[in-house]
């Protein structure tokens, strides 16, 4: 059922709100940034998030193809959300950390699906073989 949520960085300078159905699934990938981060994401369509305030508390991490924002709190470091286009997935998203949904109850979130990605070997449709480190 789609929602909408409200979230943040941890300092609460960058504020959103976005439409998610957390029960059509979430991810999680074992590329070098999303392990290093231990990101739990969420794919949506950019008209979906709504960027509320803390635009100019941002900064832009991009690497590899350039195809993608890691977007993070210049005070806390806190990446509450990324953007960018591939086609692969439909062109133009925005992913949210699910772990900055300020209003998503525990149950919720233990309830979310988690999809796992092959990031790492570039195998994005397959789940690694080992996840539970992710």
């Amino acid at each position: 059922m789609l929602k909408t949520y409200h979230g943040s960085c941890h300092c609460g300078a960058v504020r959103f709100e976005a439409d998610i159905d957390l029960a059509a699934g979430t991810g999680k990938c074992n590329c070098s940034i999303c392990t290093k981060r231990r990101a739990w994401g969420v794919l949506l369509k950019p008209d979906q998030f709504r960027l509320l305030s803390g635009v100019d508390n941002l900064s832009d991490y991009q690497f590899g193809t350039k195809s993608g924002h890691h977007r993070f709190c210049k005070t806390c470091g806190v990446a509450s959300y990324g953007d960018g286009h591939v086609e692969a997935i439909g062109g133009d998203y925005v992913s949210v950390n699910v772990n900055c949904l300020d209003d998503a109850s525990d149950q919720e979130l233990a309830e979310a699906p988690v999809n796992f990605a092959n990031g790492r070997d570039n195998a994005w449709w397959e789940p690694p073989a080992i996840t539970s480190y992710l």
